[in-house]
């Protein structure tokens, strides 16, 4: 018998639609959050030396101690926080750190708030530690920036954490740091935990970019080297946890994870030494494709009319074509090899949407956008 709390665990879409999209020639991916450049040579360097001296035991749960101070070294740097080293639990990608926050916060019944649209996987990290999920509804009117009066509105008794994502997947919406010190003032008052989910940091375009730890240090805090350091497969992420959590964590990461890849952490170490003013030419494509984008989804029709201001994501309205988000993603797949992302799997405020991930060269944006126009030529148009 399949247990209830996996029969409800939904499928990760995105993934769903790239297994498809392998199975199909010629197909420009735009489905996936990957992105499309390399990291630092000496990263890769550091992690085959480190294979070659034979570092692949087991490492202490909580990582490796130079990571761990490497990473406490960068909030520092970057935010100008102390962050004690003690206190950072490395992890096999950021994913896990959030199943280890749940499963140390969440009882059977209690509740998560998230916003909605919120990054797909949320809702099922919740349910599988018994928890249910209560929403914050975001408006592309309002760029999808939360409220914290809406965030309010979703607290009950029930609520035990509200998780915050900024830069946020798939809207891009970036958080102010006024916004953030008010949630976590809203948190506090109300006996809450607050998960933020910070991974998306160093690819945010307008704005400037807050860490939940610059006003708190009783928050769950997840980040990693995927997105801006383009190491996506190599999964490696960690956690902040608040300091009387932290033996709970690793206690659970011991149990579940055990540790992540010896010789990885050493790249990730080389990773952050080299700090991320390399990335500025990296975000500045970004950006260049970003505003690409919103230009040709505009022409196609398709506009939401609001702009990201970080990530590399793109939800575009398809409420005025044939069928549901779902069978408009496979018209564009089968008949324009575009592999898109349908906007239910991020919450009922998307689901008349599509996710774009603009993470692909020029080149091929420019190709998906004619292949999109020309698919949209061969629908029917309703008499006026």
């Amino acid at each position: 018998m399949v247990s209830e709390r996996a029969t409800r665990t939904t499928p990760f879409t995105a993934m769903d639609v790239l297994e498809r999209a392998n199975e199909l020639d010629d197909v420009i991916h735009l489905e996936v959050g990957e992105p499309d450049f390399e990291p630092p040579e000496s990263v890769a360097e550091a992690a085959v030396a480190s294979l070659r001296a034979g570092n692949t035991a087991y490492t202490s749960s909580k990582g490796k101690p130079e990571l761990r101070r490497a990473i406490s070294d960068y909030y520092d740097s970057r935010y100008g926080v102390d962050v004690d080293p003690e206190r950072i639990v490395v992890t096999p990608g950021s994913s896990p750190a959030l199943d280890l926050a749940f499963a140390t916060l969440v009882d059977p019944g209690e509740e998560v708030v998230l916003t909605d649209p919120y990054y797909a996987c949320y809702p099922n990290f919740v349910r599988q530690a018994g928890g249910e999920i209560s929403t914050v509804p975001l408006s592309p009117e309002e760029g999808f920036e939360p409220t914290v009066e809406a965030y309010s509105r979703a607290l009950t008794d029930d609520t035990t954490a509200m998780l915050l994502n900024s830069p946020a997947n798939p809207t891009g919406a970036v958080l102010s740091g006024t916004t953030i010190r008010e949630l976590v003032e809203l948190a506090a008052e109300h006996d809450v935990a607050v998960v933020s989910d910070e991974v998306y940091h160093g690819l945010t375009y307008e704005g400037e970019e807050h860490t939940v730890l610059e006003y708190t240090d009783d928050a769950f805090v997840l980040d990693g080297f995927s997105k801006r350091f383009a190491m996506t497969g190599w999964r490696l992420g960690w956690m902040v946890a608040p300091p009387e959590y932290v033996e709970v964590v690793n206690r659970i990461a011991q149990n579940v994870l055990i540790c992540a890849p010896n010789f990885v952490q050493d790249a990730g170490v080389e990773a952050l030494s080299v700090g991320t003013g390399w990335l500025d030419e990296i975000r500045d494509t970004y950006r260049d494709r970003r505003d690409f984008m919103l230009e040709a989804v505009a022409d196609l029709g398709l506009s939401l009319e609001y702009t990201p201001g970080g990530a590399y994501y793109l939800l575009v309205d398809v409420s005025h074509l044939p069928g549901d988000a779902f069978e408009v993603a496979d018209f564009f797949l089968e008949s324009a090899g575009v592999a898109m992302t349908p906007g239910p799997d991020f919450g009922e405020n998307a689901a008349d949407t599509l996710r774009i991930s603009y993470a692909n060269t020029a080149e091929n944006l420019a190709e998906a956008v004619a292949r999109m126009e020309a698919a949209l030529e061969t629908l029917e148009r309703p008499a006026e």
